[in-house]
């Protein structure tokens, strides 16, 4: 039977959204929605979260994620690669699971099918390490430009010499597709930390996302555009079958 286990991060010091991981979405702490993704999608053995804060660790205890330890000051900076906390944490932990996913709080409308689905990709692509979350990109990188240091003039990002007609030139439907990563969905085989020393190993999967499954919050216009979703039930927010955490008084 293979193993799961849900891997939440959730440092202290975001930068562009101050208090982000527990700053209140329709009644609960972003990180509530992560902490509810994975214990409905019925998928994994263990929830784990990552944080640096004793504060953040109280608010997932609440919720019901478990918080075995606090990460690394070393590990917790606007700088920290997350194969850092990953190793330790897996150094850490006694318990050995086949596989990890993890589930950003950062992403609050992607709910336990898109985890569900996920899984069920990586499983049926035995050629694979990993399952990472894609999206068409909305700026194409063929439309992008690099400027000379003279600052007098500019040139194309990618090579197009070779073109009939520069991607530069020509209309979105005619480029070839290109897709970025967003945060919704990581699932990979847990030897890719243990053994290789990476997040996502050497063959990646693309997991496909829909509408706002991928949307992100990244900055203060971010978490605007979250509260207007929410209010206006464009998208879902994951079920919480808790009573909000107490905000100090």
């Amino acid at each position: 039977m293979t193993t799961a286990i849900a891997l939440i991060g959730a440092r202290s010091g975001s930068e562009r959204v101050p208090g982000k991981n527990v700053r209140p979405l329709a009644g609960h702490p972003l990180l509530a929605y992560a902490i509810a993704t994975a214990q409905q999608s019925g998928v994994f053995d263990r929830v784990v979260v990552s944080t640096d804060s004793d504060a953040i660790a109280d608010i997932a205890r609440w919720y019901g994620a478990d918080v075995p330890f606090l990460r690394p000051d070393e590990y917790a900076t606007s700088t920290s690669p997350d194969i850092e906390w990953l190793a330790d944490l897996f150094a850490r932990i006694e318990e050995h699971y086949d596989l990890f996913a993890i589930v950003r709080a950062t992403n609050p409308f992607r709910g336990p099918e898109v985890i569900r689905r996920g899984l069920e990709q990586l499983l049926a692509t035995p050629e694979a390490d990993s399952v990472r979350a894609v999206e068409l990109v909305k700026q194409h990188p063929g439309k992008m430009w690099t400027i000379e240091e003279s600052g007098r003039t500019m040139r194309p990002l990618l090579d197009q010499s070779d073109l009939d007609v520069a991607w530069h030139a020509g209309q979105y439907p005619a480029l070839p597709p290109v897709y970025v990563q967003n945060s919704a969905l990581e699932i990979a085989w847990t030897r890719v930390v243990t053994e290789l020393g990476t997040r996502e190993g050497r063959v990646l999967a693309p997991f496909l996302t829909q509408g706002y499954e991928g949307f992100n919050v990244d900055n203060e216009d971010d978490w605007v555009h979250a509260e207007a979703i929410a209010a206006n039930g464009l998208a879902t927010l994951p079920r919480v079958d808790r009573d909000p955490y107490p905000q100090p008084a």
